[in-house]
């Protein structure tokens, strides 16, 4: 008999894939084929050879330190379309041009993605005086605010395997880039619950960050919200006035995260 190449043969392994997808990115650390293949109830041969495909298409890559299955490069651009997709079309963005509206500085909804901070969404201030950057910009994790509220608030072994691999490149001079300071700052920082730049990716522009807590969900943050201004313009103590109505559009932006009903 010939092979069958039916539609729902096809469905079949298009849900098969889907599941090594959606399991690779939900351990917490890569796991190898024939893990999945036991997670998932597949026959190895079918796990080793979905993963193989997976990996040709960029929706997976091995790991280089343990061999193991991390998102590819192709899943992580698609990830960030479309959260900044759904940023633009629902509640997030209005959520964020309120809180620019009031505040009267720019500000950003980033998420950790591939160990650096991208931004899923941003509003613009309305003054001639500004920080532009795109939906989907990369910025560092070890000197920004929102990078530094993402390693504060990770769980201990991995902001360590963090700190042990980050390459603390010097931007401005205010850059820290002794590993032990930067540790005492996250301790700070987490006990606080904000997070600053001090002209330490840009020289002459101070940001201020507040977690997002996804309700349901553990691990760390991942999602946060951030302002940003020119010093110019505003100096920290002056941007510490705006903690509460951060920390308020924070909390509104938690329900947009949320699994409906």
């Amino acid at each position: 008999m010939g092979k069958k190449t039916s539609s729902g043969e096809s469905s079949t392994s298009l849900t098969k894939a889907l599941g090594i997808i959606e399991a690779t990115v939900q351990q917490s650390r890569p796991p190898t084929a024939a893990e999945l293949s036991t997670l998932l109830g597949l026959a190895k041969p079918t796990a080793h050879r979905l993963s193989s495909t997976l990996r040709e298409m960029g929706f997976l890559q091995r790991d280089p330190a343990t061999g193991g299955l991390i998102p590819g490069g192709r899943l992580q651009t698609l990830a960030l379309d479309v959260l900044a997709s759904s940023a633009l079309r629902g509640p997030r963005h209005n959520i964020l041009s309120a809180l620019a509206e009031e505040t009267g500085e720019s500000c950003n909804l980033g998420v950790l993605a591939a160990g650096q901070v991208v931004y899923q969404d941003r509003v613009e201030t309305k003054w001639p005086l500004g920080l532009r950057f795109d939906v989907g910009s990369q910025v560092p994790i070890h000197c920004t605010a929102l990078g530094k509220l993402f390693l504060s608030f990770m769980p201990e072994r991995q902001r360590t395997k963090y700190l042990g691999t980050l390459t603390l490149t010097r931007y401005t001079e205010n850059t820290c880039t002794d590993p032990s300071v930067l540790e005492a700052s996250l301790e700070q920082i987490q006990t606080e619950g904000v997070s600053f730049d001090n002209g330490e990716f840009i020289s002459g522009v101070i940001c201020m960050a507040v977690p997002i807590h996804i309700p349901n969900r553990s691990g760390g943050v991942v999602v946060g919200i951030a302002i940003s201004a020119p010093e110019a313009r505003l100096t920290l103590d002056q941007m510490r006035l705006h903690i509460p109505a951060l920390r308020d559009a924070a909390k509104k932006l938690s329900l947009t995260f949320e699994d409906p009903d």
